[in-house]
């Protein structure tokens, strides 16, 4: 188990992420530790860049150019969220004709 791909992608961060024990691991089906990770793995992404804005960024960016593509991702999840909970709209051309 010592290199297993398992430990080191499910059951250590579900441990440290999740504070889930070792007991509560193996009680769970092995798709649902997955959608756990999956959903651990989006809130990660969602609030990775909060507090930051767009000056914030560029000024960053100059001296790591992946905090853009990292700040591309966090504003796609977030409007994701925004429009799955309603808060904002999507765009449409309905009755413009």
């Amino acid at each position: 188990m010592l290199e297993s791909p398992d430990a080191v992608l499910v059951y250590i961060p579900l441990m440290k992420g999740l504070g889930m024990s070792w007991n509560d691991i193996k009680c769970t089906p092995r798709l649902e530790l997955e959608s756990l990770l999956s959903a651990m793995y989006e809130y990660d992404t969602m609030h990775s860049m909060d507090g930051y804005d767009d000056r914030d960024i560029n000024d960053m960016a100059k001296n790591k150019p992946s905090i853009r593509a990292s700040y591309t991702k966090y504003l796609e999840t977030r409007r994701k969220y925004e429009v799955m909970l309603g808060k904002k709209n999507k765009a449409t051309f309905d009755g413009l004709i």
